[in-house]
């Protein structure tokens, strides 16, 4: 290009940059900010070399997200995987994958339903009569934000998913993990149980239903169970450990159960258009996970609640009860 082109251009240049100041400042702040956002919503990353040799760990919603994430991170550190899922397809699919991508053949999967009582009563006694050993139990299954629909057994689903048939599927475990210690429960829980309120007065939400309140409810009960348990287990060597994952972009969130077709079509719209592009991917949903799982700094901290790795503090929970 000629010399008194490349002149003009630059002149040009220059004069454009003068007469828009204010927004090529405003836009390079806000990506800056933007990208700032995103690092800082990605958390961060469970450092260890520990390995899982030897090791059995069960995973329940495996198939799928942050449980398929943590499953193929502790497989490929030499652990024997157990996939507790519902959909027995979907799992199956998932262990395959595992298998391919860790080398790891020692992947199996377990049918698990946490809305059927039934179900976690039936994957417990296969896991009990299959298994020698459980070092580590995973509670990562859950459902969010669902309408209003009980499980088999009549309990409003999300607690009943997310919470009762944890506890039952951990109760009936407890025998294992002791004859396995020192051993791992952590139950994957979420920063909504901050804003969660354990209603004994309407626990199935019967008299009035909130989908996000009923969600909290469900997470604050797992971080309550993961507490009360943590007491009861002193001096067995097995450990208890609650966390929150982060905001993920994962299958959790089901736009496609909402009644409203509108306010269905809006949240997909701003899900999909923006939220989706600064939360966490599910590799990074699972670093906290990972983190509980293998750490060898944990046995002092049972009980606590954990995020990014750290523990955080645990605000008292609300109660209504008459």
């Amino acid at each position: 290009m000629p010399l008194k082109n490349l002149t003009d251009v630059s002149a040009s240049a220059k004069e454009f940059v003068q007469d828009h100041k204010i927004a090529i400042a405003c836009t390079v702040t806000t990506a800056c900010g933007l990208i700032a956002l995103k690092r800082y919503m990605a958390g961060g990353v469970c450092r260890s070399k520990a390995l899982m040799n030897g090791k059995t760990v069960l995973i329940t919603g495996a198939n799928t997200g942050i449980g398929k994430e943590t499953a193929k991170d502790l497989a490929s550190r030499g652990a024997r995987v157990l996939l507790a899922c519902r959909d027995i397809t979907k799992a199956e699919r998932a262990a395959e994958d595992i298998r391919k991508s860790t080398g790891n053949k020692d992947v199996v999967v377990y049918v698990l339903d946490l809305c059927s009582l039934k179900s976690v009563r039936q994957c417990a006694d296969d896991v009990i009569k299959k298994e020698a050993r459980l070092d580590v139990l995973i509670n990562n299954a859950g459902v969010m934000w669902t309408p209003y629909w009980k499980t088999k057994d009549g309990f409003e689903m999300q607690f009943g998913t997310n919470h009762l048939g944890h506890f039952l599927f951990t109760n009936l475990l407890l025998d294992l993990l002791k004859k396995s210690a020192p051993s791992r429960i952590i139950n994957v829980s979420s920063l909504a149980h901050e804003r969660g309120t354990i209603n004994f007065d309407d626990l199935n939400s019967e008299k009035s239903y909130s989908p996000a309140k009923a969600y909290s409810q469900s997470k604050l009960a797992n971080v309550l169970f993961t507490r009360e348990l943590s007491k009861r287990l002193q001096g067995t060597e097995v450990t208890t450990y609650s966390l929150h994952p982060g905001a993920v972009d994962t299958e959790l969130v089901r736009f496609k159960d909402l009644q409203i077709l509108p306010l269905r079509i809006f949240l997909n719209v701003i899900y999909h258009g923006l939220v989706k592009h600064f939360i966490k991917s599910a590799v990074q949903g699972a670093q906290t996970t990972i983190y509980c799982a293998v750490s060898p700094d944990l046995d002092n901290a049972s009980g606590k609640y954990f995020r990014d790795g750290c523990y955080c503090q645990f605000s008292p929970p609300r109660c209504n009860q008459n």
